[in-house]
């Protein structure tokens, strides 16, 4: 599970382990991450930690080894800027592709043939709104979860006849602390964009991310779970 030390990623962790999982917790902060492992453990469930900076290769070989036999594979971790393309640097660019794209494709590809050999196996993806809807600014995060909701159709079809089952679950805004100084500024206009209005919580993804997890979703295979209220149209009249 990556990206699990806070926000959505914290909230499925937690999901899971109250449902029987024994989680992997990634994450950079090896304090956040203790406190992740003792509240799943508060609850009666099993998690240890894991550090990894996913922007290097050679970390995320080293996160798979030490994460060991994953029977589910949650890729959550990512990062945004939401600056226009003038204003996005070639490192910065690099970096998302890096974390939010490069990263899942090798802990697939690392993580795969052990549940090809077990026969079973579930991926989930992690992806965002801003990988359909544009916008005048973010366009590098918006590429890097268009490429990942690619790879997870392309996983689907390349895993599914040995037992592994590929959906992604594509997230609208959400309260965490990551994203509180841009909601904050924004809320109101962010609650109006919408059709349930409001903005959702983590443990709404998290729910579903538990689903696809499960053995109640076994013939969704390839599929990508919009999970952000609705869309409003903004026209007058």
């Amino acid at each position: 599970m990556t990206g699990a030390t806070a926000g959505i990623g914290r909230a499925v962790a937690v999901r899971l382990a109250e449902h029987g999982a024994e989680v992997v917790v990634h994450g950079r902060d090896a304090h956040r991450g203790g406190e992740v492992v003792s509240a799943i453990a508060e609850r009666g469930g099993r998690a240890r930690f894991v550090a990894a900076d996913l922007s290097s290769a050679e970390e995320v070989e080293r996160l798979a080894a030490e994460a060991g036999e994953v029977d589910i594979l949650v890729n959550n971790a990512g990062v945004y800027e939401l600056v226009s393309t003038p204003s996005t640097s070639a490192s910065s660019f690099d970096r998302h592709v890096a974390i939010n794209t490069r990263a899942p494709f090798q802990l697939v590809k690392a993580l795969t043939p052990g549940m090809i050999q077990r026969g079973h196996g579930v991926i989930v993806n992690v992806s965002s709104t801003g990988a359909t809807m544009v916008a005048p600014v973010g366009a590098a995060y918006g590429a890097s979860k268009a490429a990942l909701e690619s790879l997870t159709r392309y996983w689907a079809t390349e895993f599914g006849a040995a037992g592994i089952r590929v959906n992604g679950v594509r997230s609208g805004p959400v309260r965490t602390e990551g994203t509180a100084p841009l909601l904050s500024a924004n809320a109101e206009a962010m609650d109006r964009t919408v059709a349930r209005g409001r903005i959702g919580d983590p443990e709404e993804i998290a729910d579903v991310v538990l689903f696809l997890a499960g053995e109640g979703s076994s013939y969704v295979n390839g599929s990508v779970v919009a999970v952000h209220g609705g869309e409003r149209s903004l026209l007058p009249g």
